[in-house]
């Protein structure tokens, strides 16, 4: 946490960060997976954006040299730099972890989009249901790549079960993430 706030101010981005530490923190535990290394990326994935403008052509470009000089693991870098694909033409996420970290921290705008159109804007009021029908609304938090958050099946989880699992974990945080 000390790295993020090093290097992301904006608390909005803060937050997005802690839920998507929460939804990789879920999905490691559901997959069988390293809990700590896959909530790890889901806190870091973002922690260049600030300093690259959230540039997609070159967002994630930085996060590798910091992590690096942090002594973070290779294979959580390797996630970081690939959920944003755009600015590595030509590579492409290959792996488990990659996949859920792209879909992970990509479901979190979705599930808080939708927390924010109820009168109550808090989580504890969202149901599954309305995750996946705003899916197929694509005027509806239209910066939302559905695309990515459909590699939930690349992880092996249709979509019910991903926003099962994600809206719950950010539930159980819901009052870090102001929801």
């Amino acid at each position: 946490m000390n790295l993020i706030r090093q290097y992301v101010k904006n608390e909005n981005m803060i937050r997005h960060c802690l839920a998507s530490e929460a939804v990789l923190r879920a999905l490691a535990k559901e997959l069988g997976e390293d809990e700590n290394a896959w909530a790890m990326a889901g806190l870091l994935h973002d922690i260049d954006v600030e300093i690259t403008n959230a540039d997609l052509a070159v967002h994630t470009k930085e996060a590798v040299n910091i992590l690096r000089d942090a002594g973070v693991s290779e294979e959580i870098i390797e996630a970081v730099r690939l959920h944003n694909e755009e600015a590595h033409p030509g590579e492409h996420r290959r792996t488990r972890f990659q996949h859920a970290l792209a879909a992970g921290e990509t479901i979190t705008g979705m599930i808080t989009a939708t927390a924010l159109v109820y009168p109550d804007k808090r989580l504890s009021s969202v149901k599954v249901k309305s995750i996946t029908k705003r899916m197929k609304e694509k005027a509806f938090a239209k910066s939302v790549n559905r695309d990515i958050i459909m590699e939930c099946e690349k992880i092996g989880l249709d979509l019910d079960r991903f926003a099962e699992i994600a809206l719950k974990a950010m539930q159980e945080i819901a009052a870090d993430l102001g929801l």
